[in-house]
């Protein structure tokens, strides 16, 4: 393996272990019932300031900017367009699944597979910046499943083991399976390939526009 791919693949590391420790505080602070505004124990997480859905787009300019700095080239417009795609695949795959599902477990498996479709569609933008979201969502949201094994084994009251209002299935196994591990693993996978690709190809826009002014004067 070259120098520079050791490189990239540590690039991930340091991400992966500040998302996770954020998303352990997350947890005791719900726990602990502190400021909903910062901890919000509602279902899908209330848009808690305290979470790690934000780090998405930081560590999507991060990736975008090591990766420029160390030699790969990657097509602004394309990672954009296909960031954009894979976002219009997860919108529209999500309202149809929304308006013909009724079965709430089936739609989050349906959705799951709308996810890794967007996914693979990202892919064809930038693909070693894919390739660091991929395994940045992976590593963050792995951790996340067992959180989420631990809040719906023990009944804790957090937004980590909200169930909607007449979901189908009653045990927390079931529970967990799909709505902790499905969404975990496909989702916010995409969620995180997808938004981090988007933020990545403006930041590569922002830095070839700034060289070429610079070397232009």
């Amino acid at each position: 393996m070259s120098e520079k791919a050791v490189a990239v693949g540590r690039w991930v590391v340091w991400p992966a272990m500040v998302t996770v420790v954020i998303a352990i505080i997350r947890l005791a602070g719900e726990l602990n019932e502190w400021n909903p505004l910062l901890f919000s124990r509602a279902e899908g997480g209330g848009m808690a300031l305290i979470g790690i859905v934000w780090l998405v787009p930081i560590f999507g300019v991060y990736f975008a900017w090591k990766l420029g700095s160390a030699g790969h080239t990657g097509s602004a417009g394309r990672t954009i367009g296909f960031a954009l795609l894979g976002l219009a695949v997860m919108v529209v795959g999500g309202v149809l699944t929304q308006l013909t599902l009724t079965n709430q477990a089936v739609a989050i498996l349906v959705f799951g597979i709308v996810a890794i479709i967007a996914i693979v569609v990202t892919r064809f933008g930038w693909p070693e910046l894919f390739a660091l979201l991929l395994t940045y969502g992976f590593a963050v949201r792995i951790p996340m499943v067992g959180i989420y094994f631990l809040a719906f084994s023990l009944g804790w009251k957090t937004h980590y083991s909200a169930v909607p209002p007449d979901f189908p299935l009653t045990g927390w196994f079931g529970q967990w399976l799909v709505l902790g591990v499905l969404p975990q693993l496909t989702f916010w996978v995409a969620f995180t390939v997808v938004f981090g690709a988007l933020f990545g190809g403006l930041t590569l826009l922002i830095r070839r526009s700034g060289y070429k002014a610079a070397t232009s004067q």
